[in-house]
């Protein structure tokens, strides 16, 4: 039996679900993701067999410099995810926040520490790396 894990952006309005989660969950010291999240950092993971359930005409898109995509909810501004340049909807990482329940995954290293937060203090056994994964 396939496991379903939902999700839901902060008015509720997009709402997906996926069979589960890739390889590699970082906590990203960006600027961009801490910007994007509002917080010391952002944690995102490529999915399997993303189903947008409601609200897709919702999504927007936030081109950066670097031509990554950010998508956020329009209504509410839930920052729903990242996707390179090039790569379709489908190919997102989805932020863990917006999940609805328990996931069976956990963060396995810190990127981008070289733009850490001066205020925020890294406390766990995590790698970590000054940009992305070396």
């Amino acid at each position: 039996m396939t496991v379903i894990y939902k999700g839901s952006c902060l008015c509720g309005q997009v709402t997906f679900e996926t069979s589960g989660f890739k390889d590699h969950i970082a906590n990203c010291h960006c600027s961009m993701c801490r910007k994007f999240h509002g917080a010391a950092f952002g944690t995102l993971s490529k999915v399997k067999n993303l189903t947008w359930l409601s609200g897709q005409e919702l999504l927007k898109d936030y081109v950066a410099p670097n031509g990554t995509i950010r998508t956020f909810c329009a209504n509410c501004g839930s920052s729903i995810g990242f996707r390179s340049k090039g790569n379709p909807l489908s190919e997102i990482e989805l932020s863990l926040s917006l999940f609805d329940e328990n996931i069976p995954v956990k963060a396995d290293a810190h990127i981008y520490t070289d733009y850490k937060s001066n205020w925020y203090e890294i406390t766990d056994d995590l790698p970590q790396y000054k940009e992305g994964r070396e």
